[in-house]
Order: structure tokens, then C-alpha cells, then sequence
């Protein structure tokens, strides 16, 4: 049987113009709106706080990833090619520096991303491995490093373009020769390009959170090897059939010496793809310059990026320089494929 009144009381009351379902007094009234006063909190922590506080993490997690792994590999280069980076002091502290500026730049939307994912159920990030197949996973790790070194060389062309080289990517190629540090040494523009690449996938294609682990964990090492001005990787990966189509340290200092080519970052699909492969660069010619470097008026001006030495380095590239037309409008980073706009 019904207690008396329940009808009234399960319809709810109304008070002061304002429906209050299943009570009566005025402690139900206060708890109704408490809620209403947390709005914009999380936890006793304002949104909005939560959110930044989340970016700075990332980005200081960004950064620590990039000293430990350009320092690891910056070690290696020391232990296996003593004398490399001769002379190039004043070099790597700059690169140390924009990678960092950088480190910001690419923390900050992965942290508010990586909030959203934790507390709004954003991007399509999973955790429960069985979600999908479990052939997927390998699967995904291949569709955002495709998707990703699309992006990176599609933007990376486009920043060889006279006026966005001149304004930005020329902070990268200040690295002659790139070291372990070059990794991130980005101005702030060309780091916001690379910095929404992965966040974007997220939202698009269905990925393990260790899998997307695995993806950042390759661009990392690929980003760093790629600069260290050696080769890490078996012969295999950048020679014969299997190293046509990757990308390592070989394919990538071809780019800093000739700047016109080679702008893929882990396959050569699109370079082959659009002709702008030029081949594998030449190590040796770099390691016998290094013992020059620090030593003697020439060797100060080089390591402090004296500009007779700059023009004398971007006069001996060869191969697509010397084959395009268009050579001076090359040596501003210019795209002989692109319009020179």
C-alpha cells in the first residue's frame, strides 16, 4: 500500500515556481543544487586549471623524453665516433634550446588531449586490448606511422618553400652538420606543424594505448637517429630491398646537405612517389671534416656558423641542386617542385 501522499511525492513539488522531484523539505532543495555550484570542477580542481596543469606535464614529459633520448644517443655518438661533434658546442646548445621551446609546444595539445581522453571519454584511444582484434593492433601502429609521414612530408615540402624556409625551417638547417640534439630544434611554426599530427589521429583512427605508445616511441628514435650524423641501423634497413623503401640516418643527412630532397621521415613511398629521392648522404665526408672543427680560425667560424663557411657548404651541394634551373632560389630552401611563392 501506498503511504499517504506518495503520488504527491513521487510527481514531485513544486516550491517557488521550481519542480523538486521525491521530497518535501529544504535539505532536499540545498542538495538538489550543489551540483549546480560544481560546475567547472573536477575533482575540487577548476576545468580549466586541470586542463593546463595537464599540458605542462605533457610538455614537460616531452621534454625529458627528448634530453634522455638525444642525450643517450648524443653518448653513443661520443663512444662510437669520438670527435664527431668537434667543435659544434655552441651548435648543440642551440639546438638544446629550440627543442625545448619546442617540447612545449608539442606537449600542450597532447596533454589537453590526454585529459580529454581521461576524464571525457575524447579521441578513440582504447584500453581493453579485446576491443578490436587482436591483428588490428600491429595494424594501427602501421596506419598512423603512414599517416604521420605523410603529413610530415607534405608539411616538410611545403617548408622548403623560399619565404616559410626563410622564416621558420631555416632554424633547422642551421644544424650543418645535424647532431643527436637536432632532433626538435624547431622554430615555433614548423613545431606547431608537427605538433598536431598525432593528436589529430586520435580522434580519427582506433589505437591500443601501448600501440600509440609504440608510435611515439618510433618517432622519437627515428627523429634523433635521423640527425645523429651516423648510421645505428643493420645494413639491411638502409641498403638492398628493404632499405629502398625506410628511412634512416643515410637518406636523411642526403636532406641537410642538399636541403631539394629526400623529405619523407620513415618511409620513401612519397619521395620515390613524387621523384624528389636523391639517394643516401655520405658520412665519411663529415667524419673527415670534424677533426678541422674547433681548431684554428676557419674551425671557430664553422662551429659558431660563420656565414664564408655557410655559402661554401651550400655551394658544394650537389645532385638535385646542381640539376635544378633554379639553383639560387635552392640555396633560400626552396622546392625545385613547388612554386617559389
Amino acid at each position: 500500500m501506498a503511504a499517504p501522499g506518495g503520488s504527491l511525492m513521487n510527481e514531485g513539488l513544486r516550491f517557488r515556481g521550481r519542480r523538486y522531484p521525491g521530497g518535501t523539505n529544504g535539505a532536499h532543495r540545498a542538495s538538489s543544487r550543489a551540483p549546480a555550484r560544481r560546475i567547472g570542477y573536477m575533482g575540487g580542481m577548476p576545468v580549466v586549471f586541470a586542463i593546463l596543469l595537464s599540458a605542462v606535464a605533457m610538455s614537460v614529459i616531452v621534454a625529458a623524453r627528448y634530453l634522455l633520448a638525444s642525450g643517450g644517443f648524443a653518448l653513443a655518438t661520443r663512444i662510437r665516433h669520438r670527435g664527431l661533434y668537434r667543435g659544434l658546442d655552441p651548435q648543440i646548445r642551440r639546438e638544446i634550446a629550440w627543442s625545448l621551446a619546442s617540447a612545449a609546444i608539442y606537449g600542450a595539445p597532447a596533454g589537453v588531449i590526454a585529459w580529454g581522453w581521461q576524464n571525457r571519454g575524447w579521441t578513440r584511444i582504447y584500453g581493453d586490448i579485446h576491443a578490436y582484434p587482436l591483428w588490428y593492433a600491429p595494424l594501427s601502429v602501421l596506419l598512423y606511422l603512414v599517416a604521420h609521414d605523410t603529413w610530415f612530408y607534405w608539411t616538410h615540402r611545403w617548408m622548403h618553400r623560399p619565404r616559410i624556409f626563410r622564416v621558420a625551417h631555416a632554424v633547422h638547417h642551421a644544424s650543418r652538420p645535424p647532431t643527436a640534439w637536432a632532433a626538435m630544434a624547431f622554430h615555433p611554426v614548423e613545431a606547431l606543424t608537427g605538433a598536431v599530427a598525432i593528436p589529430l589521429l586520435v580522434f580519427v583512427i582506433p589505437i591500443h594505448v601501448v600501440a600509440l605508445g609504440l608510435v611515439l616511441t618510433v618517432m622519437t628514435v627515428m627523429g634523433v637517429t635521423n640527425h645523429m650524423g651516423w648510421e645505428m641501423f643493420p645494413r639491411f634497413m638502409w641498403r638492398g630491398t628493404v632499405g629502398r623503401w625506410l628511412i634512416t640516418a643515410s637518406h636523411h643527412q642526403r636532406h641537410h646537405e642538399r636541403y631539394g630532397c629526400n623529405y619523407g621521415l620513415y618511409f620513401r613511398f612519397w619521395d620515390r612517389l613524387c621523384g624528389t629521392d636523391d639517394g643516401l648522404g655520405d658520412f665519411a665526408r663529415e667524419r673527415a671534416r670534424a677533426p678541422a672543427r674547433g681548431t684554428g680560425a676557419r674551425g671557430v667560424d664553422r662551429a659558431r656558423g660563420g656565414a664564408d663557411d655557410r655559402v661554401a657548404d651550400r655551394g658544394r651541394a650537389g645532385g638535385v641542386a646542381r640539376r635544378d634551373a633554379g639553383q639560387g632560389a635552392f640555396r633560400e630552401g626552396a622546392d625545385a617542385g613547388l612554386p617559389h611563392r
